[in-house]
């Protein structure tokens, strides 16, 4: 039965995908019933294996796809980090979404779709190979794209077009770099390691190069970002979604995979390719810092601060110091519970005040307090303020450049700290100390009272996922933190602490 457990983790997003796409709008009590029943069981079987992955144990579940060429899921501890943290987002987002569209259109294939997304994030999670990752990967920009583009206007098709054309033109590169390694050296297992030993250095280069270009589409590294801001047309909950849960965060932790289970950090150091890749993510955080500084739609503004932050990880991978590899580990969650819970807040103060721009935030503290005081938290985490777990990411990745010699990179993440509170504290001043009477005028916000604030529906989210940041820095030292979990991962599977 323990070896099944991948396969059923996957049936809990598949189940209730198939299954949705076959109601009638008007079971609207069903489908909400059968999107939280899964979401609840994916994450109960993810808190069951926690405990006795930390032990040592490894989950694997292996079947054939073509002659030859297997389907293989494993759960190992990194699999379980990123694989926890869309459980936990993908509960939360639901019950987000289903307030947030209320008894709007469409919503069988938008919840199909959504379940199926997590589907495929999760598989990206669980992936034992190379070739499963990529089917996985590609699945999920399918399933993504009517997401994009599910309110039908000429915006939203739009940005789905651009998104496929970026995210299928990544695709190919991955493929090409896959299908390349493995003529050379056969299936790559992310378990196994040397396995490229005696390949040219030189091919190695490329493919790396083609792999992690690949990925950096997803990742939104720059400049292969573009589609990333366009796609803010989307619903709340898709955005949510895509920053936090599923698009960017599967690049990011491919990038992780390909670093440390393809090729392996010290080949990674000896073919020259970690300088390189630190470079492109600490140039894409300072490039997304700048764009968000001149953003004046909020959702815009959160969109390039995703384009900074995800590529903490990358950079935590690029160094190869233990404390950096750490804290490119630990953000993947930590950005993950802060930026979902700005854009949970963005999506309630759009629906309840219909503010979307930083100019009519002017009072919204005293009108929606709860939604505020989360975006708050998560926008001084993102800053770097502590005890919020930002502050626990930045720390660890300045002691890794140290560590790995790289003096330049503190200068990079001092850089992006003072941004990001040049684009934040703005919101935060104008939420909590300018009046409403002094913000851009209109007649729902001016209707709207003192004290109004969001259906529990569309607050409960962010204040859960907000103190959830806080918790992960406060509690930081404990085990089962995520930087517990984090130095887990790189003291046993990778040798580094």
């Amino acid at each position: 039965m323990t070896a099944l457990l991948p396969l059923l983790i996957l049936l809990t997003s598949l189940v209730p995908a198939v299954v949705i796409f076959f109601l009638p709008e008007r079971a609207w009590r069903m489908r909400s019933a059968i999107n939280l029943a899964g979401a609840g069981a994916k994450l109960g079987l993810v808190m069951y294996m926690l405990d006795r992955v930390a032990a040592g144990a490894l989950y694997e579940f292996g079947f054939p796809l073509v002659a030859g060429l297997d389907l293989l899921l494993r759960v190992d501890a990194l699999a379980l980090l990123f694989v926890t943290l869309s459980a936990f987002l993908w509960l939360l987002t639901t019950i987000f979404a289903i307030a947030y569209l209320g008894h709007g259109p469409n919503q069988s294939r938008f919840f199909g779709f959504f379940s199926l997304c997590v589907f495929a994030t999760t598989g990206i999670a669980l992936s034992g190979s190379l070739i499963t990752f990529f089917v996985f990967y590609e699945l999920l920009t399918l399933s993504t794209w009517p997401l994009v583009v599910h309110r039908g206007d000429a915006p939203s098709l739009a940005a789905g077009r651009l998104y496929l054309a970026y995210t299928l033109g990544g695709s190919a590169a991955l493929l090409l770099g896959i299908l390349w390694l493995e003529g050379l050296v056969g299936p790559i297992e992310f378990t196994v390691h040397g396995s490229l030993a005696g390949v040219d250095p030189g091919t190695l280069r490329v493919c790396f190069l083609l792999l992690v270009g690949g990925l950096g589409v997803k990742a939104a590294l720059v400049p292969l970002h573009a589609w990333l801001p366009t796609a803010m047309v989307a619903p709340a909950p898709v955005s949510a979604l895509l920053h936090a849960v599923a698009v960017v965060k599967a690049g990011a932790f491919g990038i992780l995979r390909v670093v440390f289970d393809v090729y392996g950090i010290g080949l990674v150091q000896g073919l020259g390719l970690g300088l390189p890749l630190a470079v492109a993510a600490s140039a894409t955080i300072l490039y997304g810092s700048l764009r968000a500084l001149a953003q004046s739609d909020i959702k815009r503004r959160l969109a390039f601060s995703t384009v900074s932050q995800v590529s903490y990880i990358a950079l935590g991978a690029a160094l190869a110091g233990p404390a950096a590899v750490v804290g490119g580990l630990v953000h993947l969650v930590h950005q993950g519970l802060m930026k979902i819970t700005l854009f949970f807040c963005a999506g309630a103060l759009a629906e309840t005040l219909h503010i979307h721009r930083v100019e009519e935030l002017d009072g919204a503290g005293r009108r929606m307090p709860l939604t505020m005081l989360a975006f708050s938290v998560a926008a001084l985490g993102m800053i770097g303020v502590p005890p919020v777990a930002g502050f626990i990411s930045k720390w660890y990745l300045g002691t890794g450049a140290l560590q790995a010699g790289q003096v330049w990179v503190i200068f990079v993440l001092a850089g992006s700290s003072l941004l990001n509170a040049a684009y934040f504290l703005p919101l935060l001043y104008r939420a909590w100390f300018l009046p409403a009477a002094g913000g851009a005028a209109g007649p729902d916000r001016a209707a709207a009272p003192l004290g109004e604030e969001a259906e529990w529906g569309l607050v409960l989210p962010p204040l859960v996922t907000a103190a959830a940041a806080l918790g992960a820095g406060l509690f930081a030292a404990v085990a089962f933190s995520p930087l517990g979990w984090a130095r887990l991962i790189v003291a046993r599977d990778y040798g580094l602490w």
